[in-house]
Order: C-alpha cells, then structure tokens, then sequence
C-alpha cells in the first residue's frame, strides 16, 4: 500500500522510539520521512536504518533558536511538508517536593514549547489535506505518582489539539493527536536511572496494563498514519487513546 507516495513527513524526535516506527512505515507507504534528533550521531545512525527515503535535522525540540532555524533547514529538502508528527519528547519523574525550576523548565520547553512552535514553523509548508499530529500521554487521564510536571506538560499539548483544530480548519489542515500507553521507548533514559533500575519499574507497570505487556512503538505508528491518511479525512480534532485500556479499564 502506498497511501503516501511522493509526500512529506516531519516527524520530530524520529531518531527512535514511536517517532523512529512511523518513519519507517510512512517511507514504506512511499513517503519521504524528515526526522530530527538532538544529536548528529543518534541522527545519522537512524538514516543508516531508514535508507535514502529518509532525512535528518540535527534540532533539539527544546532549544528555541533550533525550532526558529526548522522551517529554514527543511526548505532545503522540500517546499511542502504534508504530516507533522510532534513527537520529541522524554520525561523526568520527581516528588513533588524535589521538582525545582530548571527541570520544570525543561520538561515544558521539550514537551509544549517544542511542539507548538515546531508546528508554527510548518504551517507555512503546509497546504489544504496536509495533518498535524500531537503526541500527548496516558499521563493526562491516569493521575502517577511522580508525573505532575510531566502530565501537566501533556495536559498542554492536550489543549493544543483542539485550539489548533480551530484555528486552521479554514485552511483544511486537519489536527489531531494520539495518545499512548506504556510503550516500549526509551522514555525512562533521561531519569538518571541504570538499566537494573529501568527494568525494575517496566515490571512494576506491566501488571497495571490491561493487556500485560508494553505497547509496540510500530502500534503508535499505525494510528498515527492512519490519522494522517485520507481514510481518516472526516476527523479532526480529536485524540486516539492507544494504551490498551488503561485509561479506562483499571
């Protein structure tokens, strides 16, 4: 199936994760994947997987003067981007009492600054059936020890889906997001954790999970081209849950 020859995917933080599977599949449907990563070494050895349908920017979603320089470097490749996948992002998980400013900071300048201005920065490119999807969290419905800034973060992303969806309906640029579950991703890198530590809090989550095992990133990507595809041309504004249920079975 090709549902997406001769188009063009930005898909930020697609150097792994859910953001590198929707890469691989958009390119397999025919498309020409963009992807950014914070490091040229983590970019280049995604391009190394993907093949020549595939291109990297070195940007980092939370430095400003790197989403002021996106639009720029993108234009270096295509004069047309028809899918945004606003998918960089990591978490930092704290007690309330030990969260301080700079990792506040941090985590709303990667998980809202980054995809709102990624998105400003694109409309430009984008024409009448082009799509923007936001990637949010289970965080914004299942309330987690540790996860206030971090949900608080995706609470915003949430709102931009609908605010968004308001905004460029004129232009017929759809907006929608989706919302994972616990997938396999590198998500737990940036706590400071050591793999043991890791492993031990996968598997204190995997008996919360309806289905018992972690999503695939590949499952992300599968809703999230679907969103992207004309066979969802008649949605817009809304937000698929892909988390096994756990939102709501628990």
């Amino acid at each position: 199936m090709q549902r997406f020859k001769n188009k063009f995917a930005l898909i930020t933080g697609g150097t792994n994760g859910m953001g590198f599977a929707t890469a691989q599949q958009f390119i397999n449907e025919g498309g020409t994947a963009i992807i950014t990563g914070r490091s040229k070494e983590t970019v280049n050895n995604a391009l190394k997987k993907l093949g020549g349908k595939a291109v990297g920017i070195v940007s980092n979603a939370g430095d400003f003067k790197d989403l002021m320089n996106l639009q720029s470097e993108v234009r270096k490749h295509t004069q047309t981007i028809d899918m945004v996948f606003a998918n960089a992002g990591y978490g930092k998980f704290a007690p309330i009492e030990y969260v301080d400013e700079n990792q506040f900071d941090e985590l709303f300048n990667v998980l809202v600054k980054g995809p709102f201005f990624t998105v400003q920065q694109m409309l430009s490119l984008m024409k009448e059936g082009s799509s923007v999807i936001f990637n949010t969290s289970v965080a914004t419905e299942i309330a987690m020890p540790n996860f206030s800034i971090y949900s608080a973060a995706k609470s915003a992303v949430q709102s931009f889906i609908k605010n968004f969806a308001t905004e460029l309906t004129e232009r017929r640029i759809r907006v929608n997001g989706i919302s994972p579950g616990h997938i396999k991703t590198n998500i737990f890198n940036n706590t400071g954790l050591n793999s043991e530590q890791i492993d031990e809090a996968v598997k204190n989550i995997i008996p919360t999970i309806p289905f018992k095992r972690l999503g695939e990133p590949s499952e992300i990507a599968n809703a999230v081209l679907f969103l992207a595809s004309e066979e969802a041309s008649y949605i817009h504004g809304a937000e698929i849950k892909v988390d096994a249920g756990i939102s709501v079975v628990r």
